[in-house]
């Protein structure tokens, strides 16, 4: 997952090594602390298994600088290789803590891990940084796994929180960030958010934990696809002014509670919280709860019509987009009269986008010609409404189904899928993976994509919004972003001219 081909590249063996040495691969250092100090380059550093520790020469708190990537081994989730230890860090926003690791701004950490013995101890600590935590283990801490505060924003992807003092996570002041794919096990809390923090919780297992997620205060988590199972107390509990986003009937959240012992959802507040598309033990669920059935018609209901049908005739033109960073983008589409709003004239470009919307608007966009024979799939009828749309673009090579011949048209498409489906729909020439250097979060990009990423680049079809430098691949692609990037495509295939964006292109500039 790591591109090796970087500036400083640094070694350490707390075993072999000495901090005499050079640091390279057959001269090792034998601290990361050590390391961290002899260059103002963010450096690329790999850790060799083993222990470090204060007896290893490790000073803490680790402090791991704006850019600088830390990896282990990924594909073990760090095992072999631990940090363990704790240093006073006097937090803007609570004071002196001990923890093990302070990550910075565009950091990354990987496959390693990470355990504070020290009562009240802390894992990884992020305060107002963007940092990338990828197939790590959080472990044994005195208190949690990972704090985050002020205005983090981190990318917290295919980790392993277990048997954490008090929890595996704990997001707080006005924390955003994606928690995406982890494993939250026999911890008393799974993930505790709190304060404003408004994260993305989705495809996570939170299992055996006395209770998986808790909110508090004014805390607004999405949360979506994750698997909450097996805790001893419950599911989800939800006090203070808290409301978590459990679906709408627009996008039904997915999340399966099973097998709780005391209550699925438990909502302590006096406000009636709403459940669209959860699968929940009815009797386990306590307080003030609406659950809504997923409303198909709304379900189906496409920001595109389907691709045979004619644009509506009476909507108000432009498009009302209270100067939306992706306005000109999609103001474009509508002129090109390639896509069309809801029945109400609005567009909403920060709803995520469904495989089916998405297969309407590139058949639209570019009509693609025949390369294989569309599949018969068993859950998109001749009557559902994108039907057509669905099976020009699979006939035309930009999308695809499963290998239960599904194709799962409500489900929602990742910024990595709309990426891939382009480059390999539109057949575009590939590029050389040097050009992902651009990205922060490069390391996220899976091998089997860094060709089709790396194209689409080179192409400048590829929209990052707000930071151009993160790529946030595995992030549900919002409606905006996909109008962007099929305008960027189409400029890419000569079909239109170019939009100025400084979230376009980054490459050019580096």
């Amino acid at each position: 997952m790591v591109n090796s081909t970087l500036l400083v590249t640094l070694y350490i063996n707390p075993m072999t090594g000495n901090d005499t040495n050079t640091g390279s691969r057959l001269s090792p250092f034998k601290s990361l602390t050590r390391a961290l100090k002899v260059t103002k380059i963010p450096p690329l550093i790999y850790l060799e298994s083993g222990t470090y520790s204060a007896a290893s020469g490790e000073v803490f708190p680790l402090v791991i600088p704006g850019g600088t990537t830390v990896v282990g081994n990924e594909a073990n989730k760090g095992a072999g290789i631990v940090i363990s230890g704790s240093g006073e860090y006097k937090s803007a926003s609570f004071g002196i803590q001990n923890i093990t690791l302070l990550l910075l701004d565009n950091s990354s950490l990987l496959g390693i891990t990470v355990t504070n013995p020290s009562t009240k101890g802390t894992g990884i600590w992020i305060e107002s940084a963007a940092p990338a935590l990828a197939n790590n283990t959080l472990r044994d801490c005195g208190r949690e796994g990972v704090f985050t505060t002020g205005n983090a924003k981190p990318a917290i992807l295919d980790n392993i929180f277990v048997q954490n003092t008090a929890s595996g996570l704990v997001m707080a002041g006005h924390s955003q960030g994606e928690v995406l794919r982890n494993v939250f096990q026999r911890n008393p809390l799974g993930i505790a958010i709190s304060d404003f923090a408004t994260p993305t919780i989705a495809n996570n297992k939170l299992s055996e934990n006395r209770t998986a997620i808790a909110l508090s205060r004014n805390a607004q988590p999405v949360l979506r696809q994750n698997l909450i199972t097996h805790n001893t107390q419950g599911g989800l509990f939800v006090n203070g002014n808290a409301i978590p986003d459990l679906g709408n009937t627009q996008e039904p959240a997915n999340n399966i509670f099973h097998d709780n012992s005391e209550f699925d959802l438990y909502n302590a507040t006096t406000q009636k919280l709403i459940s669209v598309g959860n699968q929940l033990n009815h009797t386990l669920i306590k307080g003030l709860f609406e659950l809504l059935p997923v409303n198909e018609v709304a379900v189906n209901t496409s920001l595109f019509e389907a691709a045979t049908e004619s644009p509506p005739q009476n909507l108000p033109a432009p498009v009302q987009l209270d100067e939306h960073w992706a306005e000109p983008f999609i103001q474009a589409l509508v002129s090109m009269d390639l896509t069309h709003r809801f029945a109400d004239g609005s567009y909403q470009p920060d709803k995520p986008m469904t495989r089916a919307q998405y297969a309407s608007l590139v058949a639209i966009a570019f009509n693609p010609f025949p390369k294989i024979s569309a599949p018969d799939f068993t859950d998109v009828p001749k009557d559902f409404w994108a039907y057509s749309a669905i099976q020009i673009a699979a006939s035309g090579g930009f999308v695809g189904g499963f290998s239960d011949r599904t194709f799962r048209p409500n489900r929602h498409v990742q910024r990595l899928q709309v990426i891939v489906s382009l480059v390999n729909g539109l057949g575009l020439p590939p590029a050389d993976s040097d050009v992902l250097e651009v990205y922060s979060d490069r390391h996220t990009v899976p091998d089997y994509a860094r060709k089709a990423v790396a194209t689409a680049t080179q192409q400048k079809i590829i929209v990052n919004y707000p930071d151009p430098k993160l790529l946030a691949p595995s992030r549900l692609a919002t409606r905006a972003e996909v109008a962007a990037m099929v305008y960027q495509a189409l400029v890419a295939i000569g079909r239109t001219s170019a939009i100025k964006s400084v979230y376009v292109g980054l490459h050019s500039r580096t």
